[in-house]
């Protein structure tokens, strides 16, 4: 035990009471979390506020943290670069003749982003703009098209290159390389799910169907999409064949980017270019802003040892790997409601690591139900970031579109459900490929 001046649970109550008071406040996340470890630092004698500092700068001091502005680059680059564009014709001719075809389109455009950019806030952002307008203009409901394009972002986060993976294997030490083998199948599985909701949709409310492309059509369209579709490749192989880390490999996707944007579709220019590298910057400063007040949060946290009383009483409910697997679900679909998914990566995914290696659990596992569970909060209110950013390009209230999302949220709840029940879903490909990686 730390000879700290206050108990475990006076300090929690002070921590999360502060941080819960300043987010009804409306102070922005990273704030607040930083914020409410000042009263803490004042009172306790052996600490000082310049451990707020010191905890968040040295949590910058990460390799793998670069990763996160550089993945951000390349879909910014792409974005600007006529790649999405490519994308969408492609998505046109493989499901265009299915029933809801824009928003069948609207998925299989973010599975495909997804394996790009590994940031679902740039996922909805990009998709809003092509797809909701778009859509309405088709004859479908407004509350389904914000829906549809902020429910499928959150693949981006579950489909490698993910940027929660990244920051999941910096902080608890899990192989990236697996996580992004882990993070496929459960991804299809989810693009599946939504695909199945729009079906029904579609034939409860008569949707527009396209015509069938022709082989012609599909072929010149799958041309044309190779190079775009060869990031995720070079990314993952890449790592998976120890040609680089994970951002050594996000260093190579952003020159690909370029090179990509401005010499094979020839749609880059300067000014293109500082449009992308000013949005990264903005974009990166808020969610590395994030990892470290988190980071001195977490740190918080330990010197109390909060997480060890928080669990004392859990291990002893004696549940197996499957009643801890969905406690753990549980945990992170309701701390994704009013938290950002990195720090709640930082705070929760620690404090829950030793619960999952009690019963066995294999890390790999752990980690994916935890990303799977957080990516609902990025469309579940008040956070709820890529709801909001779909309803901000739509000009809507958020409780607008917010019962055909949550219509949309159940079976991907049961995709959830499976992951945890059986965890080979999870680990058949790091297994079949990468079995060192689960070491």
């Amino acid at each position: 035990m730390t000879s700290a001046l206050l108990s475990p649970g006076t300090a929690a109550l002070v921590l999360f009471g502060v941080f819960f008071v300043l987010l009804v406040l409306r102070v922005p996340v990273a704030f607040a979390l930083g914020l409410a470890c000042l009263p803490l630092l004042i009172v306790e004698e052996r600490l000082s506020p310049l451990v707020l500092f010191n905890e968040t700068f040295k949590a910058y001091n990460s390799f793998i943290l670069l990763a996160v502005p550089l993945f951000l680059l390349t879909a910014n680059l792409m974005s600007v670069g006529g790649i999405t564009d490519r994308l969408v014709r492609l998505s046109r001719a493989l499901v265009g003749n299915f029933p809801g075809a824009l928003a069948q389109i609207n998925v299989i455009l973010s599975v495909f982003f997804a394996g790009i950019s590994g940031s679902s806030t740039a996922d909805a952002a990009s998709q809003s703009k092509i797809f909701i307008d778009a859509q309405t203009r088709e004859g479908y409901d407004l509350s389904f098209s914000i829906a549809i394009t902020a429910v499928s972002a959150v693949l981006a986060v579950i489909i490698p290159p993910s940027i929660l993976m990244i920051v999941w294997g910096g902080v608890i030490s899990v192989s990236i390389g697996a996580l992004y083998l882990a993070g496929v199948i459960p991804g299809l599985l989810i693009a599946g799910a939504q695909m199945a909701t729009v079906h029904v949709y579609a034939k409860l409310y008569n949707y527009p169907v396209y015509p069938r492309a022709t082989l012609r059509e599909l072929v010149i369209a799958i041309v044309v999409s190779i190079p775009a579709l060869m990031t995720p490749f070079l990314v993952v192989g890449g790592i998976l064949l120890g040609w680089f880390t994970a951002t050594e490999s996000a260093c190579v996707a952003v020159v690909y980017a370029a090179l990509l944007s401005i010499f094979y579709y020839r749609e880059m220019g300067p000014r293109q270019l500082f449009d992308a590298l000013l949005e990264t910057g903005r974009l990166s400063a808020v969610a590395l802003f994030c990892v470290g007040t988190a980071s001195a949060f977490g740190w918080m946290l330990a010197y109390y040892q909060i997480p060890r009383e928080l669990l004392a009483n859990v291990t002893s409910w004696g549940m197996g790997p499957i009643g801890v697997g969905f406690f753990i679900a549980l945990c992170f679909l309701v701390v994704g409601c009013f938290l950002d998914a990195i720090p709640a990566i930082i705070i929760v995914g620690t404090t829950l690591e030793p619960l999952s290696r009690s019963v066995d659990m294999h890390p790999v596992h752990f980690a994916l139900i935890a990303i799977v569970s957080l990516a609902f909060g990025l469309v579940t209110p008040p956070y709820g970031l890529c709801l909001m950013v779909a309803c901000a390009v739509a000009k809507v209230k958020l409780r607008f579109a917010l019962k055909d999302t949550l219509i949309m949220l159940a079976p991907m709840l049961a995709v959830l459900a499976a992951l945890i029940v059986f965890p080979e879903i999870v680990l058949f490909l790091p297994r079949l490929f990468a079995p060192e990686f689960l070491k």
